[in-house]
């Protein structure tokens, strides 16, 4: 039930407000309808991989055992998300997003671990991703690794979903069919995330990285991203 309760959607940190450049593609007329749920997969298969291996490298941070390691590779999972995310609305939407997920975890008790990994973020002025951020968090609350990609991945999809919803003509039952029909590309998402790391894992979306650089040049806005 906690799992559930923060890999929903609509958990105040911010989501609702991020488009990550879909609104500048639909604007441009370069996605509609039709071409969401192939769009969705591409998605899942490009940025999903990366944020779920991202999720599982900071889930593992957290046993005793590695923590005199953890404010390095809490900093260095970061950054190489931030070097990985080439357009600056969608790099900043991400830490938004992270950092607001940790601080709403830290609301809910003494969690010394995700002290230390807010500590170590804010002095060495480095960002803190969502996917990172809610890795660590599954770990600290003693969630299982894979259940915890699982969820990042789907409240990640139905989040793009719902901002399509505002977007393009869906209505809620076609929007609940696109997200059904795409759990088993987040499946195999999560499962191929497992056998990678941020050294070997790639991320290749120049079209949605144009529309996030693009978003601020755009005449009226929806969303912040």
């Amino acid at each position: 039930m906690r799992l559930l309760h923060l890999s929903d959607s609509a958990l105040p940190i911010g989501a609702l407000a991020h488009s990550f450049g879909l609104e500048s593609l639909v604007s441009a007329e370069a996605l509609n309808v039709g071409a969401l749920p192939g769009f969705l997969r591409g998605y899942l298969q490009e940025a999903g991989m990366l944020e779920g291996v991202a999720c599982r490298e900071a889930f593992r941070l957290a046993p005793a055992e590695q923590q005199k390691f953890f404010a390095v590779r809490w900093i260095e999972i970061n950054d190489c998300l931030s070097a990985l995310k080439p357009a600056r609305e969608s790099r900043v939407a991400s830490a938004a997003l992270g950092r607001n997920f940790l601080q709403a975890a830290l609301a809910l008790g003494d969690f010394p671990v995700l002290q230390e990994a807010r500590d170590a973020s804010l002095k060495s002025m480095s960002l803190m991703h969502h996917a990172a951020a809610f890795g660590l968090v599954s770990a600290t609350f003693g969630f299982n690794e894979t259940h915890a990609v699982l969820a990042y991945l789907h409240q990640m999809t139905a989040s793009l979903v719902s901002a399509c919803q505002r977007l393009l003509p869906i209505g809620q039952n076609a929007a609940t069919c696109i997200l059904w029909n795409l759990k088993p590309a987040i499946v195999e998402t999560s499962e191929l995330s497992a056998n990678c790391t941020l050294d070997t894992v790639d991320c290749f979306m120049p079209l949605l990285d144009w529309g996030a650089m693009a978003h601020p040049a755009l005449p009226t806005r929806l969303f912040i991203s």
